[in-house]
This record gives structure tokens, C-alpha cells and sequence, in this order.
């Protein structure tokens, strides 16, 4: 049995680009954490097994310490492709779908994602159905709508413990497509960090999208035009382009999702996490704010335990 305080299992955060890996003790309290650039990219080349190896020696983890682990490794250009669970899907049910990994010098369980196989909707998910577990843990058995940004943001309904539907918007790939290999990039140049909600073009932005979503490419030309009419610099441009995609992001989420009394529940964390609530609250929704480090660690935890890997109480 695991000694109070020391590490019980390894919970490991695949991306695409970035890897996370906490080790965490019996109660599922963090007691070391490791961060890289080595995501799934790296990892084809490097091999997933050596990377998590090296790793887990860097935390000085147990050889026989067992993993789990969300995200692109369970992707079909990862470690091993973990067959998606079908919406609606009960989080637990994900959960218990966890495979393992091949050629593992310790026993690693991969969480698959989420798909939904609407003709007209189709959409995939990995990684983020554990954020939305740990997310939602506390918010008790009724409809929640959770909203999750970053390069391909997401748009969850979970009802009832159970995701119902989701809709991914690629406002940050946009963004940089937009700003780097489009006309835009005359305009936007350098100046494509550092975007607060304080700055006016942002809101500029955001209002033009709330309100004329269904006018997105006329405005983003309207960006350009007005660097060379108007004289708007590249770092308002730059804004400008963020609120208008963000704008328009949220402004078709909330005609899908939402009616008159829900509240969003919004998983982020950073810079990120504070242009996004201020956005919300721009366009008139209530929101709770989860930490998305600690929601995927909290999601983590539930899978270790549906898996084995931790007791059910500590």
C-alpha cells in the first residue's frame, strides 16, 4: 500500500505541442509537476514511451508507479489510437473506456475522447472531456454550459452528468491564419501579443462580432481598410481581429446554447481566461470562472480512480 504523501500515480495532460505530468498521493493532491514542449509532434519522433520515461525520472517517480493520461496520445497519429466515446456520453462512461498503452515499462491507461457522429455537426474532442469532468464535479446533477477557448475552443452542454453535445471554433487557428498568411499581416505585422480586454480595438472587436457574426469576412477586410484609411495601428489591428473572432465565437454560442437563465461555465486559466471573461460579460452572460489546470487535474483524478489507480476514498 502507498505511504500517506507519496506518489500513488503519475496524471499525465498529452497535447498537441505540450506535455503535463503531475504525480499525485493517494488523496489526489498534486506533489510534483513537470511541464514541456515535447506534445504529440515531438513525441512520434522521440517515441511516447521515452518521453513519459524521462519525465517521471525528472520527478523522480517510482519505476512500478502507474499513469494516467488524456489527450492526443490517444489520438490516431499518437501513442495508441483510444476509440472515441459517442455523445451523449455519461463522464464516468469515458472514463471506463480507458486502454492501455503498448510497450509501457509500467502500466499507463490512455482516456479516449469524445465524438459526435451528427451528419450535419460532426465534431471530436481529446483532452478536454477530462477538463469537463473536473470542472463540472461540484456543480451538482443539472445543465451546464461550459465553454473552454484556446486554438480550437469548445462549447460543451453536459446535462445530468452527461455531455450531450459540444462545437469546436477554431478562433485562435483563425487568428493566426488571419494574422500571419492573409492580407491582414500587412497590417497586423509583429504585433500579435500582449491583447488585453482594456484595450479599446479589442472591444472594437468584440462588439462588431457580437453583433454581426454572420459578417465576419466583410469585417475582417474592414481591418485592413482601415489601416490604410484610417490609420489603425498593427497592435489595435491586431486586437481589433482578436475581439472580432472572439466576438463572433460567443455571439453563435449563445444561439445555440443558451437561453435566458444558464451561466458559463468558463475553463481557462492566464491571459486567456481573463480575455474571455471579460468578453462574456461584454455580451451579457453570467459565468463562473474554473481554473483549467486544476480542472484536468481533478478530471484526472476521477479517471485514475475509475481505472484502479487510486482508492475511491482516500
Amino acid at each position: 500500500m502507498t505511504k500517506p504523501g507519496a506518489p500513488a500515480v503519475a496524471a499525465v495532460d498529452w497535447g498537441t505541442s505540450s506535455l503535463r505530468v503531475w504525480l499525485l498521493d493517494r488523496g489526489g493532491a498534486a506533489l510534483a509537476e513537470r511541464r514541456s514542449g515535447e506534445g504529440m509532434q515531438t513525441a512520434r519522433t522521440a517515441g511516447f514511451p521515452t518521453v513519459l520515461e524521462r519525465m517521471l525520472s525528472e520527478l523522480a517517480a517510482p519505476a512500478d508507479l502507474p499513469a494516467i493520461v488524456c489527450g492526443m496520445a490517444g489520438a490516431r497519429q499518437g501513442w495508441i489510437e483510444a476509440p472515441y466515446a459517442d455523445v451523449p456520453c455519461a463522464l464516468d462512461e469515458i472514463f471506463s473506456r480507458a486502454i492501455d498503452a503498448p510497450d509501457a515499462p509500467r502500466r499507463v491507461r490512455i482516456i479516449p475522447g469524445l465524438a459526435q457522429r451528427v451528419k450535419e455537426a460532426p465534431d471530436v474532442m481529446r483532452g478536454e472531456e477530462t477538463q469537463i469532468a473536473g470542472a463540472v464535479r461540484s456543480l451538482g446533477a443539472g445543465r451546464h454550459i461550459v465553454c473552454m477557448p484556446g486554438t480550437h475552443s469548445k462549447w460543451v452542454a453536459v446535462d445530468g452528468g452527461s455531455v450531450t453535445g459540444f462545437t469546436t471554433w477554431m478562433t485562435g487557428e483563425l487568428f493566426d491564419v488571419f494574422a500571419r498568411h492573409s492580407i491582414l499581416a500587412h497590417s497586423i505585422g509583429d504585433s500579435v501579443k500582449g491583447i488585453s480586454a482594456d484595450d479599446d480595438a479589442f472591444m472594437t472587436g468584440l462588439e462588431q462580432g457580437l453583433e454581426g457574426a454572420d459578417r465576419v469576412s466583410s469585417l475582417t477586410f474592414g481591418i485592413r481598410a482601415a489601416t490604410l484609411l484610417q490609420g489603425l495601428q498593427p497592435k489595435d489591428a491586431a486586437a481589433r481581429l482578436s475581439g472580432l473572432l472572439v466576438g463572433a465565437e460567443i455571439a453563435g454560442a449563445e444561439r445555440r446554447y443558451l437561453g435566458s437563465d444558464n451561466e458559463v461555465i468558463l475553463v481557462a486559466s492566464g491571459a486567456l481566461g481573463t480575455l474571455y471573461a471579460a468578453a462574456l460579460k461584454k455580451a451579457g452572460l453570467a459565468i463562473k470562472t474554473v481554473d483549467a489546470d486544476e480542472a484536468v487535474r481533478a478530471g484526472l483524478v476521477q479517471a485514475a480512480r475509475m481505472n484502479g489507480m487510486l482508492p475511491e476514498r482516500a
